[in-house]
């Protein structure tokens, strides 16, 4: 599968286009995941190699579509580590929300806390044991009135994650009133509903576009794709931003 999703592959990075419903790594055993395809996949690449080597630099949730790199030696690994940490890494995403009165754009500036025995996360003030800050920028690229009064709108909204904080795009979008459609745990009911009538029933976020520094040569590289879930096919989504759309290798 992964070999059809590759988006680039040199001797340092793995780049390809995870789908929606694999998780990127996992322990259960049966359950495909991205570090096993990868694994699998340069293990057949390269004859005599049993276990390649597949550093796990950044990770998308299981229901989220999106780009992923993935290192093939520790040097490269480290490299885009501090790169993720510094901020240096590039990370975009495309989101389907519903709202009332949606703002054209903004930065979100939160604290996070998980909960582990839900696996889910929650605005907290500051002060709060083990709070982590989360920050992101936002801007609606188009939207449309969903009910016939225009009072609750759906909006296609281009986000860039400035920290990578546990379920952060989808807590801070909906505790911001701009619930995602497809999010059964965080959104509301008012957005549920709407989700339910759409047919939407994959999380509205794809992980659009990444830009990196190569590990090796330092030369600067953009990946992009075009979300290819329900919510993100709908008529009046169909202009979705051209400008980064396209890959720079």
């Amino acid at each position: 599968m992964i070999k059809d999703r590759i988006l680039y592959e040199d001797n340092d990075i793995l780049v390809c286009h995870k789908p929606a419903g694999i998780a990127t790594q996992t322990a259960r055993i049966g359950q495909a995941d991205m570090v096993s395809e990868a694994a699998n996949y340069l293990a057949s690449a390269e004859e005599g190699c049993t276990r390649p080597y597949v550093g796990v630099v950044h990770r998308l949730d299981q229901p989220v579509e999106g780009i992923l790199v993935f290192a093939k030696n520790g040097r490269a690994a480290a490299d885009l580590g501090r790169q993720l940490s510094d901020g240096r890494m590039e990370k975009y995403y495309y989101a389907v929300v519903c709202g009332h009165r949606l703002a054209p754009d903004g930065e979100l500036t939160d604290y996070l806390a998980k909960d582990g025995r839900t696996n889910m996360s929650r605005v907290v003030p500051p002060e709060t044991q083990n709070a982590k800050k989360a920050v992101l920028e936002y801007r609606i690229v188009s939207k449309r009135p969903c009910k016939e009064d225009g009072a609750l709108q759906t909006a296609l909204v281009r986000i860039r994650l400035h920290t990578g904080r546990h379920h952060q795009i989808r807590v801070q979008m909906s505790h911001a009133g701009m619930g995602l459609l497809g999010d059964y745990r965080y959104a509301d009911a008012e957005v549920r509903e709407v989700s339910e009538a759409m047919r939407v029933k994959e999380i509205a976020l794809c992980a659009y576009k990444l830009a990196f520094r190569h590990p090796a040569s330092g030369r600067r590289m953009q990946f992009a794709i075009r979300p290819e879930g329900r919510a993100f096919s709908l008529e009046d989504w169909q202009d979705l931003a051209e400008n980064g759309l396209h890959n720079e290798p």
